[in-house]
């Protein structure tokens, strides 16, 4: 089963309640191998806390989370996936404030959302370059290692002044801890608090990004739902992908029948924004069995045809998701978790039973006489060890003493 990673470290009030998390990038269990671009890290930590997790899971139904953002985040559309009132936009220090970042700032907090900035250091230098945008932010968590206590003391009255509410962070003893608390700070976070926290995320297969591409390419060109549809059609992690997303969020609460439906409710806009998220997310090769989706295709395209008019898309749904547990590795109830989809097609999915049944039955038939009939034309090709697999995998003994 293919994972992905990131982590999330607390944030406390002065009354040392959990009120927020920041979210961090992470690339394996123990940490992070290389870094990628700021922009596909807060990708992946926006695509996984989106798709892969609910929110309510990662954060509880009441923290919030602060996201990573430099220039090119802040202006490639991804904040627009985003819940306002769970999400804070926190402005890495690095971040060049041109006019089109600003009036993205701007743009993002009079449609109601945070923002924070990200290490300051208390610094002319970084008081004169955050300056322009101080009218917009609620939050500054303040660098503690680098600032000086006394240019901490005057800069944070000052900051308090005008409303911003301030964060001591990188706090790592007791002793800073309380100093920070007598000075008045609102918020605190460090490794003395709490040390980032990795959350182990199943990873569903990605669909292959010459599919996205096009896809992209299609809606960019305004192209026909028709033809979107059939796009995402031939990829069942990608349309299960889109199920999770639309599942998760929050004015959504619909079960879904088609992939027409998803693409109404979404909106091409979003739709479009959630595939570039996708696409700048991806972060390794992790090659989908192209074997398995070629079989969920056709057994797809079966169940379409032999379905009343009024029920082919959802027929088609289920012939394509009734093989997420070999696609992504794991088991179909763990799969469908917390996914809102259409009764008839959770029926057959997971409990192989309802209207859909019969017509399953069929194609699982058709697909087990053809590859019979392959395998025993072809048997003296097969490598032993690949049958022996197979049998282990299948939970049938093989009697050692005649082989």
């Amino acid at each position: 089963m293919n994972n992905v990673y990131l982590a999330k470290q607390k944030i406390f009030n002065q009354k040392g309640e959990v009120i927020a998390y920041e979210l961090l990038f992470r690339d394996h269990k123990l940490g992070i191998k290389e870094f990628p671009s700021n922009l596909q890290a807060t990708s992946h930590v926006i695509l996984n806390t989106l798709t892969n997790i609910s929110t309510n899971e990662l954060l509880g139904e009441k923290a919030i989370a602060f996201i990573n953002l430099d220039c090119h985040a802040l202006t490639s559309g991804i904040v627009d996936l985003l819940d306002k009132n769970r999400f804070v936009l926190e402005i890495l220090e690095t971040t060049d404030l041109n006019d089109k970042v600003i009036g993205k700032i701007k743009q993002y907090y009079k449609r109601g959302f945070q923002i924070a900035i990200d290490d300051f250091d208390c610094s002319t230098e970084m008081i004169q370059k955050f300056t322009p945008i101080l009218k917009y932010v609620h939050y500054i968590k303040m660098d503690v290692m680098v600032a000086e206590e006394e240019n901490l003391k005057n800069v944070m009255r000052k900051i308090k002044q005008l409303g911003i509410k301030v964060l001591a962070e990188k706090i790592e003893t007791e002793e800073e801890y309380k100093l920070y608390v007598r000075m008045g700070f609102d918020l605190f976070q460090g490794y003395y608090l709490h040390k980032p926290e990795v959350v182990e995320i199943d990873r569903y297969k990605d669909a292959t990004k010459l599919v996205l591409l096009n896809l992209i390419k299609l809606i960019k060109d305004d192209g026909h739902t028709v033809e979107i549809e059939s796009f995402i059609k031939q990829k069942a992690d990608l349309s299960y992908k889109l199920v999770k997303f639309i599942n998760n969020e929050v004015k959504f609460d619909t079960r879904i029948e088609s992939i027409t439906q998803i693409i109404t409710l979404l909106g091409r806009d979003k739709l479009l924004r959630w595939l570039l998220l996708f696409l700048h997310s991806e972060l390794s090769n992790n090659p989908s069995s192209e074997a398995i989706m070629d079989i969920a295709i056709k057994r797809a395209e079966r169940m379409e045809a032999d379905a009343k008019p009024a029920e082919k898309d959802k027929a088609y749904i289920a012939g394509m998701f009734s093989m997420l547990d070999s696609l992504f590795e794991t088991d179909m109830k763990m799969v469908m978790k917390g996914v809102k989809m259409d009764k008839d097609i959770t029926d057959l999915v997971i409990e192989k039973k309802g209207k859909f049944l019969e017509s399953f039955q069929k194609a699982v038939h058709s697909e087990r006489e053809y590859l019979k009939q392959l395998m025993i034309n072809n048997f003296d090709k097969i490598d032993i060890t690949l049958i022996s697999k197979a049998l282990e995998l299948s939970h049938i003994q093989i009697d050692k003493n005649r082989l």
